[in-house]
């Protein structure tokens, strides 16, 4: 089995198999993000309890690499501090936005299954609409990139 061979079984079952699919309860954070190019439409809601994200799930509709994506990256913050997720975020844009045959600088773990989506420049929204919508979550909460609560939140 080549590699392509390998992520294109990863990003299917994910598909087809989503994890973490729901919504939070009780949910700290709901952000919806939508890609208006493809149609593709994702709400993510997030639990932080001391600065770990409890719980996150997500909900919505669109091509396969959007809802992977959003499957792949549940799995990989779950039970995660915050902190790290916001590491995992910028990995992953940082590596959606570097050019094909690059390869990725930080260990993304399955996420990598998704390099490839980079050849198709437009499909990369596609790729990236849950992690973006995550870090509006975080944002809302305080927990943008510096990881902790900012001074000035407000609930």
């Amino acid at each position: 089995m080549s590699l392509d061979e390998l992520y294109r079984d990863v990003i299917l079952d994910h598909y087809s198999h989503p994890r973490n699919r729901g919504v939070a309860h009780p949910a700290d954070a709901t952000r919806e993000g939508a890609n208006p190019l493809c149609g593709d439409e994702i709400r993510v809601s997030l639990r932080v309890r001391d600065g770990i994200v409890e719980d996150v799930r997500f909900e919505g509709k669109g091509c396969s690499i959007s809802q992977a994506s959003a499957s792949m990256m549940t799995e990989q913050i779950k039970g995660k501090p915050v902190a790290e997720a916001n590491r995992l975020i910028a990995a992953f844009k940082g590596m959606m936005h570097t050019p094909p045959g690059t390869e990725p600088m930080d260990d993304l773990g399955d996420l990598v299954a998704l390099s490839g989506v980079r050849k198709f420049p437009v499909r990369v929204k596609c790729a990236t609409l849950s992690w973006i919508t995550l870090e509006m979550a975080l944002d809302e909460l305080g927990y943008g990139d510096g990881g902790g609560p900012h001074v000035n939140r407000i609930r």
